[in-house]
């Protein structure tokens, strides 16, 4: 299989869109126990609130990852987003993926005047905790529907300019 991922702006309602968002569901039901609760509108997910990427790979829809206007302020920004859906499937993992979708989250929020990105993840994934803390997120105070769970984590990042 080619390593060379395309990424494609999507609708959280498009097919491939759901059919992934759907696989980190299950994923987080194995891993913790339950769906992500976090509520999550699909408007949050269009120009100007954020925007929604499915990652390709021959053809194959195998990452997502999303980013939404947030009211968190973090690291000194004013003007931050939240990074959500960040995802690839099983068979396509440790191939660099995922910092791949990450730095075209980055990019592409970035150009929309973004000035840090925020994110939630948990104890129970820490292969998105060392993506995350390797790719210069650093720990921020809780937020979101988690905050104040024990098995939550919080990070940010001070975009470019």
């Amino acid at each position: 299989m080619d390593t060379q991922l395309r990424i494609e702006r999507r609708a959280i309602t498009h097919p491939d869109a759901e059919a992934l968002v759907e696989a980190v569901q299950e994923e987080y039901v194995a891993r913790y126990g339950g769906r992500d609760e976090s509520p999550i509108d699909p408007r949050d997910f269009e120009d100007p609130l954020g925007q929604f990427f499915v990652g390709y790979l021959d053809g194959s829809p195998v990452a997502t990852g999303a980013w939404r206007r947030s009211a968190v302020r973090a690291l000194g920004a004013e003007v931050t987003a939240e990074i959500k859906r960040m995802y690839v499937v099983p068979a396509a993992q440790r191939r660099g993926l995922a910092r791949r979708m990450l730095a075209h989250l980055e990019a592409t929020a970035a150009e929309a005047g973004i000035e840090a990105l925020v994110l939630e993840t948990g104890m129970k994934q820490p292969e998105a905790i060392s993506l995350y803390l390797s790719s210069g997120y650093e720990p921020v105070p809780g937020f979101g529907h988690y905050c104040g769970s024990e098995l939550s984590r919080c990070f940010g990042r001070v975009l470019p300019d």
